[in-house]
């Protein structure tokens, strides 16, 4: 009986770690007939056919000229294909809803001299897509007028727009900034996933006012949520002090709210709101003005009616976590934190992932003797928290990383996956990380040409563990870690090299 005993509770204990730890399959692989391609979007259907959407490209130079989409099914064979032979530069986003496939374009319309978003709309049982008109906005054309998109808060020119979806892609909301003369105005329209409308608001901002430069939509019953840094125009600022301040947004029907962020000596950035059953919270950093660097994490419960704040909490680091992340100068900080993850735990509290993310631009000299803007991408240090049920801060832990890519970021940067109480994180990387002390590690080369796939698990209490997951021998060609297919009980991984592809799946 004893013997049985023991060999009960050693199963028991085997199946607790195991359960702990991913595990991972790779599928087969196939051949490819698109060599330069970026994975636009990937969905699952409820009976559990995978799909992957990409945007692929020909001639020279490379030119958009459609997008394919392969169907896989649950063990990750390749059921079928098919090439969507549409050219266009601003494909942006594509999911399934009600038995449909639907892929987002933005076009301009010469001959009406107007920006129009489009959907392209198909059974996923059958393909075959027609055209639907969302919105059409008159203006001239910009050269750029995505780049709201690209790179949060950034706009310029005459016409700029961007589209935000919720995190469960259950809705989304487009974005549009204009200005003409002296004119200036935004719009905000949104849809749900099957392309009803749930809101239309004109801000009719006077010149005096603010600008807004949305982040992220929240959505619940047609109501939604937007935050985003609200600009002032013309309002006169100390040389000391910043441009803008946090606002949240709740658009329901033709009523609207407004709630501001501020509160002297601290200075909320980052701020993202959550839906936790008939509550509003909001979760995000802050910093001091003599600092410049971020000093704690901020918790808010508004109501979800009139968003007037219930509830304010500020968590500052610990001494040691301000050192293991800025080291011992004064003038390290961090330029701007975008959310990875925010998960509700099972206890009732919140556990969040972000990165330091930003863009540099240089100008350099082509091979045509003339000068071409160069735009590169950096995915940096990964912050990670536990925030309680009550918005105090449990722990907070910093992961050291440094990445830059100039084109496709899908192999830079990281994807998160949170499970019972514990977050799990993936990372490529060339080389194992280095180990620092007080139980930390540096990520010193990003993705490499034959990258290893890294798992780090960040347990109840923030104890971090990390394995070198999946090794450069097993899969050879490298995952698009940033861009997975979550499911219910892990991620598909898409892997792509020239003519080369396949599907990997890690499961929690």
């Amino acid at each position: 009986m004893k013997t049985s005993a023991v060999s009960g509770l050693l199963l028991l204990f085997v199946l607790f770690v195991n359960a702990q730890a991913p595990s991972y399959e790779i599928g087969e692989r196939f051949n490819d007939r698109y060599k330069y391609s970026t994975l636009l979007a990937s969905a699952q259907t409820q009976n559990g056919k995978i799909f992957m959407v990409r945007k692929y490209f020909g001639g020279l130079p490379l030119q958009p000229k459609g997008v394919f989409i392969e169907v896989y099914d649950k063990q990750m064979q390749l059921l079928s294909d098919y090439n969507f032979k549409k050219p266009s530069k601003y494909m942006i986003d594509a999911w399934v809803a009600q038995g449909q496939l639907h892929i987002l374009e933005l076009t301009y319309n010469e001959s009406r001299l107007a920006y129009e978003y489009i959907v392209h709309s198909s059974s996923v049982d059958h393909f075959g897509f027609k055209p639907k008109k969302l919105l059409s906005f008159p203006s001239k054309p910009v050269e750029d007028p995505l780049r709201a998109q690209r790179i949060k808060g950034k706009s310029n020119g005459s016409f700029n727009t961007q589209v935000l979806f919720d995190d469960s892609k259950q809705a989304f909301a487009i974005d549009i900034r204009f200005k003409k003369g002296k004119e200036r105005g935004q719009m905000l329209y949104g849809f749900n996933a099957d392309l009803s409308p749930i809101m239309e608001h004109d801000f009719k901002i006077p010149a005096e006012a603010k600008d807004y430069a949305f982040e992220y939509l929240a959505q619940k019953d047609g109501v939604c949520y937007l935050m985003g840094k609200a600009f002032f125009r013309k309002k006169r600022f100390d040389v000391k002090e910043r441009r803008f301040q946090y606002e949240l947004v709740r658009v329901a029907g033709d009523k609207t709210h407004f709630q501001s962020f501020s509160e002297a000596g601290k200075y909320p950035e980052s701020l993202k709101p959550v839906l936790d059953g008939s509550a509003l919270k909001t979760v995000g950093f802050y910093a001091d003005r003599k600092d410049k660097r971020f000093n704690g994490l901020v918790y808010f419960e508004l109501d979800p009616q009139d968003l007037s704040i219930k509830k304010t909490r500020y968590n500052a680091f610990s001494e040691q976590f301000m050192l293991d992340k800025f080291g011992r100068t004064d003038e390290a900080e961090i330029k701007n934190l975008v959310f990875k993850e925010v998960a509700l735990s099972p206890d009732g509290g919140l556990l969040f992932s972000a990165e330091e993310f930003f863009v540099t631009e240089t100008t350099e000299a082509n091979s045509a003797g003339g000068r071409v803007k160069i735009e590169r991408f950096h995915y940096n240090d990964i912050v990670c928290a536990k925030i309680d049920a009550s918005g105090h801060m449990a722990w907070a832990r910093n992961i050291n990383k440094t990445e830059v890519t100039q084109g496709d970021g899908a192999y830079a940067s990281y994807s998160t996956f949170a499970k019972d109480g514990r977050l799990y994180f993936f990372i490529n990387s060339g080389e194992n990380p280095q180990k620092l002390s007080n139980d930390r590690i540096q990520f010193k080369q990003g993705y490499s040409r034959n990258p290893n796939l890294f798992s780090i698990n960040l347990d109840a209490q923030g104890k971090m563990e990390y394995r070198k997951l999946i090794n450069d021998k097993e899969a050879r060609i490298p995952l698009m870690v940033s861009k997975p297919l979550k499911t219910t009980d892990g991620l598909f991984f898409y892997a792509k090299r020239g003519s080369k592809k396949q599907l990997v799946q890690v499961a929690l």
